[in-house]
């Protein structure tokens, strides 16, 4: 039987973990969503090898050069060296997109394309060290953060 990349396993793990996570605690009470939350982060972690966190905090090892948008963290996980790291916030702006963009051009990365789909949005920029892909919609914004390849 084939076998996926890491890397595609990852992001598949990391959106069920995210769709899991959001359906179940809508529907419980506080302890279920913590119980929820640890299984979630567990099983993702099994499946990638990475830090996993539903709990707003950025992987311990996040790239302090990769600036991001202040808010709520709903997701962070990563592996960290060539696999990287995903991380989605939901902030203050209505056009948290734009937000996250001018921080990222402000610290020096500089826009390599863009793409527009109704009210979604996707960028991707270089970095002295790293590549990140930014999308985005309305108050909320991912990061996808990879090791650029010297």
């Amino acid at each position: 039987m084939p076998t996926l990349p890491a890397t595609t396993r990852a992001a598949v793990a990391i959106a069920i973990a995210g769709v899991t996570a959001s359906l179940l605690t809508g529907c419980f009470a506080n302890p279920v969503e913590e119980l929820v939350n640890r299984s979630v982060e567990g099983a993702v972690e099994e499946a990638t090898g990475g830090d996993v966190s539903l709990s707003g905090e950025l992987p311990a090892d996040f790239p302090a050069e990769v600036p991001v948008i202040e808010g709520k963290i709903g997701l962070s996980a990563g592996a960290g060296g060539a696999e990287g790291w995903v991380v989605a916030i939901t902030g203050t702006s209505s056009d948290a997109l734009a937000e996250a963009a001018a921080e990222l051009e402000a610290a020096g990365y500089t826009e390599d394309t863009a793409v527009s789909g109704g009210q979604v949005g996707a960028k991707v920029y270089t970095g002295a060290d790293y590549l990140v892909l930014l999308a985005g919609e309305g108050s909320t914004v991912s990061y996808t953060v990879t090791p650029k390849v010297q």
